[in-house]
């Protein structure tokens, strides 16, 4: 039996962003579910198969921060990567114990999405020899 394509969640509230990186992650072959919004996430985390989040901190109504740790409580095997603006954010303690770490902290824009694509890759294949 074939493994199935990994999904991604793309969270963003910038809908070029959204949809530029889904399509890209979509092109390099995972299968991809879009969010505007911390809870239309949270409701696709709880009713969906997600592998892995792309989190963008600064969203309306519920940040993205906040959107990780209510995530993990629900699916405590979820990983996520963080896609941000801002070049001041700083892990917590709370985030670093549901398991990020510094480099899974992108800084928009990128210059070459390719880097976020090999990320997520390996986010994946350490989450399959730990699971």
């Amino acid at each position: 039996m074939p493994l199935r394509s990994p999904v991604v969640l793309v969270l963003d509230d910038e809908p070029l962003i959204r949809m530029n990186l889904a399509a890209f992650l979509h092109d390099e072959g995972f299968r991809t579910q879009e969010a505007a919004t911390a809870e239309e996430a949270l409701e696709l985390v709880a009713a969906e198969v997600i592998d892995l989040v792309l989190v963008d901190l600064r969203l309306p109504g519920l940040d993205g921060a906040s959107f990780m740790l209510m995530a993990h409580q629900l699916r405590p095997g979820l990983r996520f990567l963080i896609h941000t603006g801002s070049a001041e954010f700083r892990l917590s303690a709370e985030l670093t114990a549901i398991g990020l770490g510094h480099d899974d902290i992108f800084c928009k824009p990128l210059p070459d999405m390719a880097v976020l694509s090999r990320a997520i890759s390996h986010r994946l294949a350490v989450s399959r020899r730990l699971f």
